[in-house]
């Protein structure tokens, strides 16, 4: 049995932030810290971190011990770029990848755990949680389908092998959890700071 990756995708520019949103504060810490967080406390096996934008800051600033630290220099040209040049730096045994985004810090590990379950159960091609809310990420992509990853292009991620492999997505039920949302904005920063106050009060359950 191969093992699961986790590919942390942080290399964005946060064109609509204008400052560098994996170093954004969250409870004392950058945002990208909580993401590593959650990776370093799943069953993922090996953890590789893409950067791009403010690749220097962001080392300085988040430890990234014992992970494996890419820098993309194409980051600029999009998502997919990232994508194709984690798959070159995995090693030769891992059979699926599990991609978490660095600017969804509310990612639960046994969301991470229960994909890699499921996958290692099925052997599902893709295999994507079922939040209260409806489907969302990380989303687990497995070897066979690493070609079509290959070939991605422009600011997009695995959501075309989703569309082109639907009827062979399987879902995990994680209704439990709260589906993670994305950070592309201030509203979106101050929403995420207030679930981050209430998580710690104990009042959503997390």
């Amino acid at each position: 049995m191969g093992r699961v990756a986790g590919v942390i995708l942080a290399a964005g520019a946060s064109r609509r932030l204008g400052q560098p949103k994996q170093l954004l504060p969250l409870r004392g810490q950058p945002v990208l810290a909580h993401t590593v967080a959650v990776a370093r406390r799943t069953k993922l096996d090996p953890v590789l971190v893409v950067l791009g934008h403010a690749a220097n800051q962001i080392r300085r600033q988040v430890d990234l011990t014992n992970l494996t630290v890419i820098e993309n220099p194409d980051y600029a040209e999009g998502l997919s770029t990232s994508v194709r040049l984690a798959l070159r730096h995995l090693p030769g045994d891992v059979e699926a990848i599990v991609f978490l985004l660095g600017d969804q810090p509310l990612v639960e590990p046994a969301v991470v755990d229960r994909l890699i379950e499921a996958f290692c159960e099925r052997r599902a091609p893709i295999v994507q949680p079922r939040y209260a809310e409806g489907r969302g990420n990380p989303v687990l992509i497995a070897r066979a389908l690493f070609p079509e990853l290959e070939r991605l292009t422009g600011d997009t991620g695995a959501r075309p092998l989703l569309e082109r492999h639907a009827d062979e997505v399987l879902l995990v039920d994680v209704r439990a959890h709260r589906r993670p949302a994305d950070l592309d904005t201030w509203e979106d920063y101050e929403r995420l700071q207030a679930e981050f106050e209430r998580a710690r009060r104990g009042d959503t359950g997390r």
